[in-house]
């Protein structure tokens, strides 16, 4: 029968369907452990191919041509490297402009610069363009959703620059760029023709809104013709300046200008493609690939080792000690001074860190290759050779030391910066003692002075051991270690090394010297990269003890945020600060380990607690998220990696301004008193007299449920658990003597605020009633000294329908608007808004590259897990 079959075959496509969800799924929950696996691929890829087309020089050829590279030349780079980032600066003054908040140069400067030395030498986590910016602007009074912009402009902008620059340079010089390429020229000119005609027709385009077919069909508004011409021009002359660098560098004659330029914008968009952090090896295989065959290997090998130096290392060091004597300078400063150094103070955590990551690679790189003969036959003249060899090893774990380091200091722990601290100073002694590399010491002691002069930025309490290494970090630290071992392979590849060299001791024995520091500073990366991926979690998986939420109430009680009191529900696990002043409150989920709401006590803890809280989920094979943050600290949760969506608007009554006076507030006035006619009386219980009118609120609340065929939830609602109703005033309403409404309410001792939680009342009440409620309460409060009243989050609301905005937001629009059946957003917030609050946005922050719709369902079913479990 032809049913059978069918059914055979629906089976089948039914089962696929389902091994590619899960397949998709697996992808996006190991998404950062999938592309640090990817980076260190690549990069083993990309060196291999380095070293085989440079197989005919030698290491000494390139130290030659380094050190007979013209000071001129040299000189130039330099310059070339300060006006590329100068035009780099002007990106992010163009993204303002295209905001519409134009801002002065000087203002934006110097979290421009930062951005761009530390995203090129590592941009992921908190050392990407993004968290830079957010770290910077949002002290400045830019939104989120502003600074989200920013960065899409910056991107694209570079990007789209960098295609263009090097279409006009492939026209400009097609024929010579084809001989380099071996690309027939007509093909070329093809390329180029296409990019620029898509160039021209953004121009055409400019002041319009377009729709993104690969987008899902988004909209965006084009910039206006003039400013995206000047930012075509602003990328073309800083890309000129960034290839002129290298090519300055380069043996004279090797290729003119004008061809290497679109061969240099090829090479440096591969690196970015490859995730490899810096394009480590991409980016010189690339380039060594198109002009080994009109230039020595040598040469063009010393002009890379060079330009990484100039324009990478140079100005991340500029970077470093600037934002470190701004910092000493905030200590005298005040008023508006003392804002704005304060932002830009905020920087150097993560540019400390990303300096720290190319300095460990320094130290390691410089252990596998061999010192200069002459230096070390003078250091053998008064130094022992244990010494020298002694000198030699140390150095080069301090290396892996100031590596795994980084990552403290990105997340600003004390611990991280002392033993950054103990090894630049350490390897400034060493470098001296096993080369004399007097520019190696130099280098590490502009960095011991920039930690010394930022001490005050570090200032959360914690182990550098407390921390492990991301695999995003874990791929750093190990295409680090890939790029050394191919080093060692390159340079002593014509060296007899066995077990009996590899133990053999001399000053002249380099080879055996440099392997066995690789594997001292490697043994001590691989064994944290192990310990990080395989090290033990404490499972603290049961709820809160009594003692815990007491310890919680406590600190609830001496803060102004009154929903925090959803701790006294019991159904959250907590996290403590180190000093027990404040705590997160969280459930898990699935993957996720959700928090609630921003840290509760004093704002100091804060930062502490959120690195913890994201450390312990990623140990536990989690994802953090935070559920309703508030925009205020949003530059925190940007230090700790965490991505921010909106949630939804929190609605807040300003009762030092509610009045029931004017014109406009006759509706409300006719409330009161209809209410009062009907005999509608408002009183707020305190908590002792909750338990003697509890029972009667039990049977409102079970038949309201009923009525709506709905269930108690929990996590971020409270339930109708009597230990719970009896901790809180509760606020009721009577119809003569009967109650026939109430609302729990939440309050602490600063008395600044008051939120309300369940709201609850029998059927058949005039339409009136519960406006009436709410009014008498702004009343009650208002006599009571209370400045808000809380009425909670409208989720999902607040978000435009505008085809331009971002598709998770339209995606929470939809929900909004088709989700009333369900859920009532619309008129959740539509009851809300007779009281005219104030709305304010909530996010949600969520870390690593986790989509926020599965982080939102876990959510969901987080807080409906108590519905589930009383069926």
């Amino acid at each position: 029968m032809p049913s059978a079959p069918d059914r055979d075959g629906e089976g089948v496509a039914t089962g696929t369907a389902g091994a590619f969800h899960r397949l998709t799924a697996w992808a996006q929950s190991h998404q950062s452990a999938i592309w640090a696996t990817f980076s260190l691929l690549m990069v083993g890829l990309a060196l291999f191919a380095l070293v085989r087309l440079a197989s005919e020089t030698s290491y000494s050829a390139v130290i030659a041509a380094i050190v007979g590279t013209p000071p001129h030349r040299l000189v130039a780079a330099v310059l070339l490297t300060a006006t590329s980032f100068l035009f780099l600066t002007l990106y992010d003054y163009h993204a303002f402009e295209a905001l519409g908040r134009r801002q002065p140069w000087n203002r934006i400067a110097p979290g421009a610069v930062a951005a761009y030395a530390v995203a090129q030498t590592a941009g992921f986590g908190p050392l990407s363009g993004g968290a830079i910016r957010m770290r910077y602007y949002a002290p400045l009074g830019f939104s989120t959703v502003e600074i989200a912009r920013v960065v899409v402009f910056v991107t694209a902008a570079f990007g789209i620059g960098v295609a263009l620059t090097g279409a006009v340079g492939a026209f400009w010089a097609g024929s010579a760029l084809a001989a380099v390429t071996r690309v027939p020229v007509g093909m070329v000119h093809l390329i180029a023709a296409a990019t620029l005609a898509g160039g021209a027709a953004l121009v055409a385009l400019a002041g319009r809104r377009i729709v993104l077919p690969f987008c899902g069909g988004r909209a965006v508004e084009l910039p206006s013709r003039s400013l995206v011409l000047r930012q075509f021009l602003v990328t073309a002359l800083e890309t000129a300046s960034a290839a002129g660098t290298l090519w300055v560098l380069m043996p004279a004659g090797t290729i003119s200008y004008s061809a290497f330029l679109p061969v240099y914008t090829v090479a440096l968009v591969l690196g970015i493609l490859s995730h490899v952090p810096a394009g480590l090896g991409v980016f010189e295989a690339v380039l060594l690939a198109a002009l080994g065959g009109v230039a020595p290997p040598a040469e063009l090998l010393a002009a890379f080792a060079l330009y990484r130096l100039i324009y990478q290392v140079l100005p991340l060091a500029f970077s470093s000690i600037g934002l470190a004597l701004v910092e000493a300078r905030r200590l005298t400063a005040q008023g508006p001074a003392a804002a704005a150094l304060r932002a830009v103070g905020g920087l150097v955590p993560q540019v400390l860190a990303a300096f720290s990551l190319v300095l460990g690679a320094m130290l390691v790189f410089s252990a596998v290759t061999p010192a200069r003969g002459i230096d070390l036959e003078w250091l053998a003249s008064f130094l022992p050779l244990s010494v020298i060899e002694s000198a030699h090893l140390i150095a080069s774990i301090l290396g892996a030391v100031l590596m795994i380091a980084a990552r403290g200091l990105a997340f600003r722990l004390d611990g991280a910066w002392w033993a950054a601290l103990a090894a630049a100073l350490g390897a400034l002694v060493l470098s001296l003692v096993k080369a004399v590399a007097i520019y190696e010491a130099a280098i590490l002691a502009v960095f011991a002075i920039a930690l010394l002069l930022s001490r005050r930025e570090f200032d959360r309490k914690a182990r550098l051991v407390a921390q492990s290494l991301s695999p995003p970090w874990i791929a750093a630290v190990g295409v680090v270690m890939v790029a050394a071992w191919v080093i060692l392979h390159f340079v002593f590849r014509h060296a007899e090394v066995g077990t009996e060299s590899f133990l053999r001791f001399e000053v002249s024995a380099q080879a055996p010297r440099g392997i066995r520091a690789f594997f001292g500073a490697a043994l001590l990366a691989g064994l944290v990269a192990v310990w990080s991926l395989l090290r033990p979690v404490r499972d603290d998986d049961l709820a809160a003890t009594t003692e815990e939420i007491a310890r919680a109430v406590a600190i609830v009680e001496a803060q102004p945020v009154a929903s925090a009191n959803l701790v006294r529900m019991g159904d959250k696990r907590l996290l403590f600060s180190e000093d027990g002043r404040g705590f997160i409150m969280y459930g898990r989920q699935g993957r996720s380990w959700i928090a609630l709401f921003d840290p509760v006590g004093p704002p100091d803890v804060w930062p502490e607690l959120i690195w913890r809280f994201v450390e312990l989920a990623r140990k536990g094979g989690a994802r953090a998220v935070f559920y309703e943050t508030s925009p205020a600290q949003l530059a925190l949760y940007a230090d700790a990696g965490l991505r921010f969506y909106k949630l939804g608007e929190q609605a807040r009554v300003d009762l030092e301004t509610f009045s029931l006076s004017g014109g406009k507030k006759s509706g409300w006035r006719n409330t009161l008193s209809r209410g009062a006619r009907e005999g509608l009386s408002v009183e707020i219980l305190p908590p002792e007299r909750v338990p003697e009118v509890v029972r009667r609120l039990r049977r409102i609340s079970d038949h309201w449920l009923a009525e709506r065929g709905a269930a108690e939830k929990g996590f971020s609602l409270g339930a109708f658990e009597a230990h719970y109703i009896c901790q809180q005033p509760v606020a009721v309403m009577r119809s003569g003597e009967d109650i026939v409404a109430f609302a729990t309410l939440m309050t602490t001792s600063v008395g600044e605020e008051v939120a309300i939680d369940l709201m609850r009342h029998v059927e058949g009440m005039p339409n009136i009633a519960m406006e009436f409620l709410f009014l008498r309460l702004c009343e009650i409060l208002k006599e009571r000294g209370v400045r808000w009243f809380d009425l909670g989050m409208a989720p999902l609301s607040g978000f435009t329908d505008s085809e331009a905005a971002p598709l998770w937001n339209r995606l929470g629009r939809a929900i909004y608007e088709e989700g009333v059946s369900s859920y009532n957003f619309k008129g959740l917030r539509s009851f809300k808004n007779k009281l005219q609050p104030e709305w304010r946005a909530r996010y949600l922050a969520v870390a690593g590259g986790a989509a926020p719709a599965l982080v939102l369902i876990d959510a969901t079913r987080l807080i409906g897990k108590r519905s589930k479990e009383e069926k």
